[in-house]
């Protein structure tokens, strides 16, 4: 419990502390830097110039000829990683996840071009297979059922296929059990005992992640829901669970997902294990927030800034955001 041994007022004035700006600055619990964000990229095969994504204005798809330019101009406003999400065309999706094992999908194509020039960007990658089944799931399935061991295995092959391209940080992102300690096995076994595991450790069966699921295509094939592996939206100490068996697997980071409906998540698995955490400020946060900008009804630039330091208030070392590249040009010329 925090001691308050200030005087009542009028001896204490708690407005003599927010009186000027460089007074707040100086004094401010915590702060935002283009250091904390992590910038998600979708990639496609199209070649056209503009592929925009209509549930999420001003977020658009890159082609392989795109992609360098655009990290290019992240990593100069000092963010310092990427994540990369497919857009996979339909005919390359299977029961089986097929593509996911390519060594030439269109990933792992553009990790190593990415590694080639921008070799100090940090390139994050998504270990799941929803972008490549043909029902959308993040697993395998006989049936109606996500078969869990069947999923981990080839989540395996997948994750050792992205660390030979370059990828810098291996995210499980399935919820299946046991993924992060056998992603581990193999990325050691295979010589990449330097790669991280980021763990998708607690990630919620939630509704705001529809328009990501446009961004990559898996709308229109998904069947039924994901509460059999996700999360359940009204438990916390199960999050909990979920960290300490990562943590214990192998994980050297944590993210929760979504992040602003679970900052008191958030602030218990940081409080319980101090371990580096993550939020995913996630598609349906952006898109509610970027909408009602350009509706009028919110200033963008407040409202996105009020968010993002929303996180670092619940203890996250960073943040993945689509307002990553916007809010590190605006941290550029912010004076307090």
């Amino acid at each position: 419990m925090v001691s308050f041994p200030r005087g009542p007022y009028p001896t204490t004035r708690m407005r003599r502390q927010r009186s000027h700006h460089q007074v707040r600055r100086l004094i401010c619990e915590n702060s935002l830097h283009a250091s904390d964000l992590v910038w998600p990229c979708f990639i496609t095969d199209n070649p056209q110039e503009e592929d925009k994504i209509d549930a999420m204005p001003g977020v658009k798809r890159y082609s392989l000829t795109q992609i360098v330019s655009a990290v290019a101009e992240a990593e100069d406003l000092g963010i310092p990683a990427i994540a990369l999400f497919p857009y996979t065309l339909p005919s390359k999706r299977d029961a089986m996840a097929s593509e996911a094992l390519n060594a030439k999908n269109l990933v792992c194509e553009a990790i190593a071009l990415l590694k080639q020039h921008c070799p100090n960007m940090i390139v994050i990658c998504d270990v799941a297979l929803d972008p490549y089944t043909e029902s959308g799931h993040d697993g395998v399935m006989r049936g109606d059922t996500i078969l869990n061991d069947e999923t981990v295995a080839i989540l395996q092959k997948q994750a050792v296929l992205m660390a030979e391209a370059g990828c810098d940080v291996l995210a499980p992102s399935d919820m299946m059990d046991g993924r992060v300690g056998a992603v581990r096995s193999a990325l050691d076994q295979q010589g990449f005992s330097d790669r991280l595991i980021l763990s998708y450790a607690v990630k919620y069966a939630s509704c705001f992640y529809s328009p990501f699921r446009e961004a990559v295509g898996s709308n229109m094939f998904l069947k039924g829901d994901k509460m059999t592996y996700q999360m359940d939206p009204r438990n916390s100490d199960e999050a909990l669970h979920e960290v300490a068996l990562d943590l214990q697997e192998g994980a050297d980071w944590i993210i929760v997902k979504p992040g602003m409906p679970y900052l008191d998540v958030i602030h218990r698995v940081v409080d319980e294990f101090a371990a580096p955490t993550l939020a995913y400020q996630v598609s349906g946060e952006y898109a509610m927030i970027a909408q009602a900008a350009e509706n009028g009804w919110l200033d963008l630039d407040r409202a996105m800034m009020e968010s993002l330091i929303a996180f670092k208030r619940a203890g996250c070392r960073g943040i993945v955001t689509y307002f990553a590249k916007q809010a590190a040009t605006l941290l550029q010329g912010q004076s307090g």
